[in-house]
Order: structure tokens, then sequence, then C-alpha cells
């Protein structure tokens, strides 16, 4: 049994990381085994390179961690067993994991999550999972970006390419009336 003191610092842990988080996805976790929700924490660990993580927390603690932090929305879905998986970084990584972990293992479900400053149901996390990453927009703003300027140094280039064509055929063709 936790002290009220121990109680009082999970909940202001729990708080830090919520106010820390970019988005914050909620399980049940019923009929995992432990060595399953090992390698669930393992693979986030590894995938998210830190950035994600997730605990299983006593529904009142997080509860009083909710209170007047502008998470309330999650309250509702504190009941019965409760995982919570946390993203500091892309929340989109965080939700693919997840939801192809609970396609893995029926027994893990999803319950809800909080994305922005709001509540997001189980649809909107497997919505959020198709999209792409931050690091594959990333990809595509950069290919976007620095497409103008090569198509543009190209143009720029072939004026000069044309003209040494032509030097060089004339070239080509003067040697070759002098041979015959």
């Amino acid at each position: 049994m936790l002290t009220r003191e121990q109680k009082q610092e999970q909940i202001s842990l729990i708080r830090d990381k919520f106010g820390r988080a970019t988005s914050i996805i909620l399980a049940d976790y019923r009929g995992i085994n432990v060595p399953e929700a090992n390698e669930l924490r393992a693979s986030l660990r590894t995938e998210g390179g830190g950035d994600y993580e997730y605990q299983v927390v006593k529904n009142s603690v997080l509860r009083l961690a909710c209170e007047g932090e502008g998470t309330e929305a999650l309250v509702g879905h504190f009941t019965g067993p409760t995982g919570v998986a946390i993203s500091y970084g892309d929340p989109v990584g965080l939700a693919k994991l997840l939801v192809s972990y609970a396609k893995e293992r029926e027994a893990f479900e999803l319950k809800g999550g909080y994305l922005d400053g709001a509540a997001i149901d189980i649809s909107q996390i497997e919505t959020l999972a198709t999209l792409p990453s931050l690091d594959q927009l990333r990809g595509k703003l950069v290919g976007l970006l620095s497409a103008p300027a090569t198509k543009l140094a190209r143009l720029l280039n072939e004026p000069a390419s044309q003209l040494a064509r032509v030097v060089k055929a004339r070239q080509d063709a003067l040697s070759g009336a002098g041979e015959g």
C-alpha cells in the first residue's frame, strides 16, 4: 500500500508526464501476461527512440493526476485495468505501434486517448496510425523543397550544354571536311 507521500509523488510524476506528452493512449491490458507487456515496453522504447513509454497506473492516481490539468477528458476511460502509453515525440508512431500490437493480441484493447488538447476515441487512434510518420513527412517536405532547386539547376545548365553540343558538332563537321 502506498503512503500518502508516495501517492502524491506518483501523482506529480504523472502530471509532469502528461504535461510534456504530445499524445496519450490508454489501453485495457487484461489478458496480457508480463512477458508480453515487457515486449510492448521494449518495442516502444526501441521504435520510439526513447520518446515513447508504457506503464500501468492505478485509476485513482490517474484521476487525481488529471484534475485541473486539461486532461480531464481522459477520466471516463479510467475503468478496469489501465495501461498508459505516452509519446513525447511523434504521436503517429505511437499510434501505429499500439494499433499493430492490439491487432496481434486481441486481449489488448485500446480505450481512447488524448492529442493536441482534445480527447480522441479508438477510431481516431486507428486513423492516426494510418498517417505518415513525422520522419516520412520531413522526407517528403525536403523532397518538395529540393525539387524546384534541382529543376532550376538543370534549366540553367541546359543552354551551356546545348552550346557545347553545337560547338562539338561544328568541330566534328570541320574536321570531317578537312579529312576528305
